[in-house]
């Protein structure tokens, strides 16, 4: 299963146990600990992954942190845990800090068994810095950042690799959010500057005051308009027309496109989870979305004879997903678009029998 799977079942798993996740032990057993199998290393084999990690620091004796991640038997990274639901960027972590600048590990984690700060010395040698050079998120991640935590996976660890793009990486991400916090505050100084760029006129206080809003707006629908324009060239990518005659059963369903077809965010999202699924057994290019009037189908090589599933999400009352075996129908309902990932096997069964079919066609021909 490719990482980026492991990753949102993990994070499917933490949504589903919510409620019961309480303390930070739970957080551990429930998130900590899969994320670290996820990533190649063992939680159950103390040689690797060491729970309790104490090592005595001046005056301060026995006190531990919560793992201490071994990879050629050199101590290589200390994690902290917090309960699930702490906030990460007020929370205490003097051990890491500590233990850090009297151990030979060079990255140190916090989390909370969602949201994972990575620190290291960047700053400063051997004093662990203030600030995260990356978080990662497990309710809100993308490819980016799956490449990025993908460098601390037992396979390819490679301290001086990591190091050599930390520091354009924790500045990167700071700019990210210094520019995302100025769209949204739009502080003077950022005003004065944008006006000043097609207002000739002097910018007395009024003036400002004015303008100010606009700014705000302005930046909101550039933002819009921007994702706008990925999203309109990814579905024109995925585009078939679906004019042609349709003599099989399975393609005479697909609805011809219609004016009025609109494809919602949650479509999308749900195009790209089963996407994300497969990836495991067919190249992601192969799968394409058509959306049509009362669902949206997601195929195996644009092909309305291999549906993989359709989306029935346009009425407010339920949503359906039709799974399909031997080119018939399953409709199953669905709370939220995330349960696709409880159906994996099901949609990893259809393409299978797709992939196999194919190979058999091919078999015949020669």
């Amino acid at each position: 299963m490719e990482l980026a799977d492991k990753l949102n079942s993990i994070a499917q798993r933490g949504r589903d146990q919510l409620d019961h996740i309480k303390t930070e032990e739970a957080t551990k057993t429930a998130l900590v600990m899969p994320l670290l199998a996820a990533l190649g290393y063992d939680p159950f084999d103390p040689r690797e992954v060491v729970p309790e990690f104490t090592a005595d620091v001046g005056t301060k004796k026995g006190e531990k942190v919560d793992y201490a991640i071994r990879k050629d038997d050199e101590l290589s990274i200390l994690i902290e845990c917090k309960p699930i639901g702490t906030d990460l960027a007020n929370a205490q972590y003097s051990q890491l800090f500590r233990y850090f600048g009297c151990t030979e590990a060079k990255f140190a984690i916090l989390t909370n068994g969602l949201k994972y700060r990575f620190y290291s010395d960047l700053d400063a040698q051997n004093k662990l810095d203030s600030r995260p050079f990356f978080i990662f998120d497990l309710e809100d991640f993308n490819d980016g950042d799956v490449e990025e935590l993908r460098k601390f996976a037992k396979p390819n660890f490679d301290i001086e690799a990591i190091l050599s793009t930390a520091n354009r990486l924790k500045y990167t991400n700071l700019a990210k959010r210094a520019i995302e916090e100025t769209l949204k505050e739009s502080p003077e100084d950022f005003v004065k500057f944008i006006v000043s760029q097609f207002y000739e006129g002097r910018q007395t206080r009024q003036v400002l005051d004015e303008f100010t809003p606009i700014v705000k707006e302005a930046g909101s629908l550039y933002i819009k308009e921007q994702v706008a324009q990925r999203l309109k060239g990814a579905l024109a990518r995925n585009y078939v027309d679906d004019t042609a005659p349709l003599p099989d059963p399975v393609q005479a369903q697909v609805e011809p496109e219609q004016d009025d077809i609109v494809t919602t965010q949650e479509e999308i999202d749900g195009y790209n989870i089963v996407r994300s699924i497969l990836a495991e057994v067919v190249d992601v290019s192969r799968i394409a979305m058509r959306d049509a009037k009362s669902y949206c189908a997601i195929l195996l090589d644009d092909n309305n004879r291999k549906p993989i599933c359709r989306l029935h999400f346009n009425t407010k009352s339920v949503k359906r997903v039709g799974f399909f075996s031997d080119k018939q129908q399953d409709l199953v309902d669905i709370e939220a678009v995330s349960d696709l990932f409880l159906h994996r096997e099901k949609l990893m069964k259809t393409v299978r029998e797709y992939l196999g079919q194919a190979a058999v066609e091919a078999a015949t021909e020669k």
